[in-house]
């Protein structure tokens, strides 16, 4: 599971989770994936609802913490404001921004 966040409020916040990615895609991602090198903005473990919405789950959820990296997605018009309602599609990594240059859409009414 890839787990996306975005800067807000000077905080990188989880902001949602993509579909599950073809092969293809998990090796093109697992090679910009690496340990943090420093104390990481999430903790290990999250509320189910965090990453999965309003699913029927109530186990927490264990995440493999790594050095942030952005990735271009595609989303749908539905963003809260702090969330995505809907699942992510992976489109490519993109190496040569950080996370504090991207910025969250515009809220939907």
């Amino acid at each position: 599971m890839v787990v996306a966040g975005l800067p807000i409020d000077g905080e990188l916040r989880i902001v949602g989770r993509a579909a599950p990615l073809s092969r293809v895609e998990t090796r093109e991602l697992a090679k910009h994936l690496h340990p943090p090198t420093g104390t990481h903005p999430w903790p290990a473990t999250v509320k189910s609802a965090t990453v999965n919405g309003f699913g029927a789950s109530r186990d927490p959820v264990d995440l493999t913490l790594v050095e942030p990296v952005v990735v271009e997605v595609s989303a749908d018009a539905a963003w809260s404001g702090t969330a995505f309602r809907h699942l992510l599609r992976y489109v490519r990594v993109r190496p040569e921004l950080y996370p504090e240059e991207v910025s969250p859409p515009p809220a939907t009414a």
